[in-house]
């Protein structure tokens, strides 16, 4: 993707010298981490690429292997100051996804329990009427197994 001058200004990612945009705690070769402006939780970041790019498709194999250890770093980081419980790390890929920012980053959240009433299922939250259950009779017979899915 050929990227002009102007959406580099204009994205906030791309100005990441920007120490009021952006708060950054761990950078390598190709991508950078920086503490995300509206946290849904203590501690939620987001992994850069430094390459303006919209899609997680489009890293290169270097771009996959140096977010990879950022995820791994924020991670050991996060565990040893803030003891979370777990973690849910996602990608909004694409408008339909919720991607309000077109350049890729991954959020790394941790998560607590009981910061949510019941986390089961976590990310099939997302879409209003998911019923696992359903879902999971529906996988099943379009792979041509007996019953349901395996827990």
């Amino acid at each position: 993707m050929d990227v002009s001058e102007d959406l580099l200004v204009d994205c906030l990612f791309c100005r990441r010298d920007d120490e009021q945009l952006n708060r950054i705690s761990h950078e390598n070769a190709t991508c950078f981490a920086r503490l995300d402006n509206f946290p849904a939780a203590e501690g939620h970041t987001e992994i850069v690429p430094k390459r303006h790019i919209e899609s997680f498709f489009d890293l290169t194999p270097q771009e996959l292997q140096d977010t990879y250890e950022l995820i791994l770093m924020v991670r050991n980081d996060l565990t040893g100051k803030l003891r979370p419980d777990g973690y849910t790390i996602g990608i909004n890929e694409g408008r339909a996804a919720g991607r309000s920012v077109d350049h890729l980053h991954v959020h790394v959240i941790p998560r607590w329990f009981g910061d949510v009433e019941d986390p089961a299922g976590g990310i099939r939250q997302i879409l209003p009427n998911c019923d696992p259950q359903t879902w999971a009779a529906a996988t099943a017979e379009a792979l041509g197994w007996p019953g349901p899915l395996p827990r």
